[in-house]
């Protein structure tokens, strides 16, 4: 069996020992990589059917996954919590979005190491691959130096910790049809390579926008595309402009901060920002540079109105909510979430259906909510998705 990045559930995996490799099995481990040559543990996993490579140059870039501990990062308490009090989360959404759409005929894959002196949870390294797989990518994991050696030592934490990362991977691997779904067009964010368009899709995603990234400018199509977001760029080409322009005349809202060279006076005026009427659509044109992205994307979120956002989470600070047509995925970056956590998506539907690895499927009550379809979901682990049905 040869090395399938894109795919298997890859572990890097220091101090080999042939028989480790029964634990591996038991995670449903497919390969594993090795900073270096070992001819005995080699030989144990191609018994096993473990894939085992050693000396591989991987990706850099990512975060450890989770809810962000100030005291060990170095930083001040506004990483930990905004003024609402609500938890900072590290996520890699943005990240692997990016790289599907920019090379596309790579695989969309992070290998960031975990952490060599943060006490972070057992669990995480199961977020790390949630999020991967549940955006089309995929992660070489990397375990803790305190979760391998409790796992090595059977503690039962890590134990448990360990057989539900296997149970993950064998959840995520049978419906991988749930996996790197295209999101709703309702807030539409252009990114380049470089630049600041890179931290304004992370913390879109991180305050639940759920935005959908594209590399050139679509055709406008009001109905379904809400926003424009072309902040970050580099100053943009008069055609370019001219494209982009196009999605405010034909009734969307272009979000920008480079020198527009609109003619009309603008029809309102913020502290930091200018309001045009253009065609049937609106330009908000940032007289600055952004330089708060997190601002920023409450700004878009404020522009596209609560009413109409792609998806909308209470009793869920710790999560991210992903919407795409006819399905809502919930990542938690936190604790399992033992209270129920109310959600909304745009669409009318008629059924929904609970998915996650920890229990069997439920049928949810669903309510018509505006332009939303309203439903609660019981407490769950690290992920889960919900599959809507019967669009109105």
């Amino acid at each position: 069996m040869a090395l399938d990045l894109a795919r298997q559930l890859v572990l890097r995996w220091p101090e080999p020992d042939a028989a480790h490799v029964s634990l591996l099995r038991q995670a449903d481990v497919e390969a594993v990589v090795l900073d270096a040559p070992h001819a005995g543990f080699e030989k144990a996993c191609a018994a096993a059917g473990i894939v085992c490579t050693a000396g591989l140059t991987l990706p850099s870039g990512g975060l450890w996954p989770g809810l962000r501990n100030a005291g060990v990062r170095g930083r001040g308490a506004d990483d930990t919590a905004s003024a609402s009090r609500e938890p900072w989360i590290d996520s890699n959404l943005h990240l692997y979005g990016m790289r599907r759409l920019l090379r596309p005929s790579q695989p969309a894959l992070l290998a960031y190491r975990a952490p060599a002196s943060q006490m972070v949870p057992h669990e995480t390294v199961e977020l790390a691959l949630a999020e991967a797989r549940l955006s089309g990518g995929n992660c070489v994991l990397s375990l803790p130096a305190r979760y391998r050696e409790q796992l090595l030592a059977g503690e039962e934490k890590a134990v448990e910790a360990w057989q539900s990362l296997g149970r993950a991977a064998r959840w995520l691997k049978e419906n991988a049809v749930l996996c790197g779904r295209p999101a709703m067009p309702s807030i539409m964010v252009l990114v380049e390579q470089g630049g600041g368009t890179v931290e304004i899709a992370h913390l879109l995603y991180r305050r639940h926008a759920s935005p959908m990234l594209a590399a050139v400018v679509p055709r406008p199509d009001p109905q379904r595309l809400l926003a424009l977001v072309a902040a970050g760029l580099k100053p943009p080409a008069a055609a370019l402009r001219r494209e982009i322009f196009a999605h405010a005349e034909a009734g969307s809202t272009v979000v920008m901060d480079w020198a527009h060279g609109l003619s009309q006076k603008p029809v309102k005026q913020d502290t930091d920002r200018d309001w045009f009427s253009l065609g049937k659509g609106n330009v908000v044109g940032y007289r600055e540079p952004v330089i708060d992205p997190s601002e920023f994307a409450l700004d878009v979120i404020d522009i596209v109105t609560h009413r109409r956002r792609p998806v909308r989470l209470w009793n869920a600070l710790s999560c991210i909510g992903l919407a795409s047509e006819g399905q809502l995925t919930v990542i938690n970056y936190g604790s399992a979430a033992q209270q129920e956590i109310q959600a909304r998506i745009q669409g009318h539907y008629y059924s929904a259906t609970l998915l996650r690895p920890e229990a069997p499927p439920v049928e949810l009550n669903t309510a018509r909510r505006g332009s939303t379809t309203e439903v609660f979901l019981p407490g769950i682990g690290r992920f889960a998705a919900v599959r809507f049905r019967g669009r109105a």
